[in-house]
């Protein structure tokens, strides 16, 4: 420390904690604080319909009531709705697995409010009056509850009655048509948040790709790959209807290419010569079972075009076939690279030159050739 301070103690054990400058953010302080209550409220709903964290869900809803401030009135918290609209909305999708989450200031749109005399305050204080004036506190409907909130007080029966003295109970609404497995609900009266724990083909489809990515990226450990190694990922469904699974892989795509940084290929592209680093099956992962093959990546030879080139003579293509896949492939990619898409191979004895195209006679990868030709 002492050569890039002069004032350094002579170790970073004698120092002590710097101290904190700037002013604390009281607002993202709140905000970040009741984002963990709705992540953790939401999770007891998951526990308690038995959906693990594994399992994406179509919505998470979240109601925020009314927060009791210093000057002792009721006002509803704008700013937290739009952090967690905004700067916190990424982190709570994660944290929960859900597609969307949909912030909601209307406290009467998934609420019924029921007003309950504090009788532990009131009972001494209004004596023979209690109940009479318990009575016009459990009838006091939605909109009279909502303006005492807001107000602070209400005078029931010529009784002057504060916050403090009546207890205002959220009971969860639920949507029209739905059952408690459908939609679910838990708060903490400050905060409501409502899980859709509804079936969805399009998440379940998701939740199985996430389940393929997961055992994939177990068996590039297992295999002692490297995250920078390059290989072809092989799928092949073992089930009897393979209709789910194609159907899984084919709208999931995208997403699964994105996460394993190549196209997943069906087996049956995979050629001959084709070096496998990796296989392992799995079975009954979240309904299905399949296998899964690593290889280096593989050429693949348009037979018909090489044909062409040597006039007909499939011997000629052969032999250049065995050339190319005898090659070191990192230099035959980088001699691709270096010519532009092109090379000339003239080192084959009693055979003429010829020049090869890249995705015309030859391609690098599986996975090149097969998202071409699928494209085509």
């Amino acid at each position: 420390m002492r050569k890039v301070s002069n004032a350094a103690e002579e170790s970073i054990h004698h120092c002590s904690f710097p101290e904190a400058e700037g002013k604390r953010d009281e607002r993202i302080e709140r905000s970040v604080a009741r984002m963990m209550t709705i992540i953790d409220l939401a999770r007891n709903i998951r526990e308690r319909h038995n959906k693990p964290l594994k399992t994406p869900l179509r919505c998470a809803c979240s109601i925020l009531f009314f927060v009791l401030l210093g000057d002792g009135i009721v006002h509803p918290d704008a700013d937290f709705l739009d952090d967690i609209a905004g700067k916190l909305k990424e982190y709570v999708l994660e944290e929960l697995n859900v597609r969307s989450l949909v912030p909601c200031d209307d406290t009467l749109k998934y609420a019924l409010l029921r007003a309950e005399p504090d009788f532990s305050v009131l009972g001494k204080r209004l004596g023979k009056h209690m109940g009479i004036v318990a009575k016009e506190v459990k009838a006091m409907s939605q909109e009279s509850i909502l303006a005492f909130e807001k107000s602070g007080e209400v005078t029931l029966s010529g009784h002057c009655l504060k916050l403090t003295d009546i207890k205002v109970i959220r009971d969860f609404k639920r949507p029209d048509g739905t059952t408690e497995n459908d939609v679910d609900a838990t708060g903490d009266g400050d905060v409501l948040v409502i899980l859709d724990l509804r079936p969805d083909e399009s998440l379940y489809d998701s939740g199985v790709a996430r389940e393929i990515i997961n055992r994939i990226q177990k068996l590039r450990k297992k295999s002692a790959l490297e995250p920078t190694d390059l290989v072809e990922v092989y799928f092949d469904s073992l089930d009897q209807d393979k209709a789910v699974s194609q159907r899984i892989l084919h709208s999931q795509e995208q997403y699964i290419r994105d996460a394993i940084g190549s196209p997943l290929l069906p087996l049956s592209v995979m050629p001959s010569h084709a070096v496998l680093v990796g296989e392992e099956s799995f079975h009954g992962i979240s309904g299905i079972s399949f296998d899964i093959k690593l290889a280096r990546p593989a050429l693949v030879f348009n037979s018909d075009a090489i044909v062409a080139l040597y006039s007909g003579n499939s011997e000629f293509t052969r032999y250049l076939q065995t050339y190319l896949l005898s090659r070191d492939y990192a230099n035959l990619k980088t001699e691709f690279q270096q010519g532009n898409g092109k090379i000339t191979v003239d080192c084959i004895e009693n055979m003429p030159a010829v020049s090869l195209v890249l995705r015309e006679h030859v391609y690098l990868t599986v996975g090149d050739y097969f998202c071409r030709t699928n494209s085509e």
